[in-house]
């Protein structure tokens, strides 16, 4: 008899590094939130932890094909939150290459590759951390969710070359920390998605306007990423926005097209923004398919405008069955998941030993930023060595409902729980 699960044990190779992936699971990135961090001294920033190293520890025994490490920020203040992102700066007094050698280490224990994925918040900064962002022009991000944010100064040549140049370094960083390869994060709003969306993106010159324009930034990093890591056999991918305001589906495809031309070996397909993280999947001004797999459809465009570059469906997986649908009707060529590893790490192991068929589910209320809050604590449970708190649970909900209304402003609370 058929095992639809069989599809999921497959390997995938990648057509451009030659590398290949046990099986069809990624687990997409996600803010660990477990740096060390300071408030006041910038250079007191983003070392790896060793609650981070025991996190990935766990991961790796969930025979993950590959595991994408979350958000690393390349400017130390710039970062996509307030509070413990981890970080590679070429003018931090260190670049913590023997704690991001120890969390590759970590990640690669069981066969994994171990992907870094990196990021700039553009505009998207907190004003706690950063009151005059950068971003490619001078359009204000909106408060969201209680949080206010700085009007951007438009970058300079020399700064969008200064940026360049930084996730250059920051890849070559874990590159000799023996991570696998790069993910750019090109997607949520983030600085690179910035320069592609038009609504964003007000430039007159080379970096703006046609949209070849826009995505020069992205083509220029890779180039120097491939001139920092001469290796042919490290992985270079792609976070993408589905499509944004500002950002078309059909912009999408071409932008996929040239990436895949730029040697990326896989694209992994999202979507949404940070404004958009409040308010439940009812508001979104973008199409959200209501069945399994946020992005199941529009990857499958994808993947049938591309020749070579695989393809990543990440978001709204629950069940086996829809994720080996995903992979044998062609729609992805790997499955991405994020939060529900952070409430069974071993899922993905359970269900290729057929020991499960089903992720856990939770009671939250109708809050994506809730639920990623919640993500976020169960993270720093494991890092922690702790037992996870078990979402599914009402009582358990309802505590820790009762301790983020305590402890978070007020203002914050409101976005959280309306």
């Amino acid at each position: 008899m058929f095992d639809p699960v069989d599809q999921l044990r497959q390997p995938v190779t990648f057509p451009f590094s030659g590398r290949t992936a046990k099986n069809r699971f990624l687990k997409s990135a996600m803010s660990e939130r477990l740096a060390t961090f300071s408030t006041f001294d910038p250079c007191r920033r983003g070392q790896p932890t060793e609650e981070l190293v025991r996190l990935y520890e766990t991961w790796a025994k969930g025979d993950i094909g590959i595991i994408v490490t979350g958000n690393i920020q390349i400017k130390k203040d710039h970062l996509e939150a307030t509070g413990r992102n981890t970080i590679i700066d070429k003018n931090l007094p260190s670049v913590f290459l023997r704690e991001w050698t120890e969390v590759a280490r970590a990640a690669k224990s069981q066969g994994s590759l171990v992907i870094g994925q990196l990021n700039h918040p553009g505009r998207q900064v907190s004003i706690n951390i950063q009151p005059y962002p950068e971003a490619p022009s001078d359009v204000e991000q909106p408060s969201t969710g209680g949080l206010l944010f700085g009007r951007p100064t438009p970058l300079t040549k020399d700064g969008i070359k200064d940026i360049v140049d930084r996730f250059a370094y920051a890849a070559s960083v874990l590159h000799e920390a023996e991570f696998d390869g790069v993910q750019l994060h090109a997607a949520h709003g983030y600085l690179l998605s910035q320069f592609l969306a038009k609504k964003t993106n007000m430039r007159t010159d080379e970096y703006g306007g046609p949209l070849v324009n826009r995505a020069q930034i992205l083509l220029e990093i890779i180039a120097a990423i491939r001139q920092a890591v001469q290796r042919p056999s490290f992985i270079i991918s792609v976070k993408l926005n589905s499509q944004d305001e500002g950002f078309s589906i059909e912009e999408s495809i071409t932008v996929a097209k040239l990436l895949e031309d730029a040697g990326v070996d896989f694209i992994e397909v999202s979507g949404g923004a940070y404004e958009q993280i409040t308010r439940s999947s009812r508001d979104k001004s973008y199409t959200v398919e209501t069945r399994e797999g946020y992005f199941v459809e529009y990857a499958e465009l994808l993947k049938s405008h591309l020749k070579l570059t695989k393809v990543v469906a990440t978001g709204g997986f629950q069940t086996s069955q829809g994720m080996a649908d995903a992979i044998s009707r062609g729609a992805a060529d790997m499955i991405g998941l994020a939060r529900p590893l952070t409430a069974e790490p071993l899922l993905v192991r359970d269900i290729l030993r057929g020991e499960t068929k089903h992720a856990k589910g939770d009671k939250f209320p109708e809050s994506p930023m809730l639920r990623f809050v919640a993500s976020a604590a169960q993270m720093a449970e494991i890092g922690n060595g702790q037992d996870i708190t078990d979402f599914d649970n009402e009582f358990q909900v309802a505590r820790f409902i009762a301790k983020m209304q305590k402890e978070i402003p007020v203002a914050i609370s409101e976005a959280l729980f309306s």
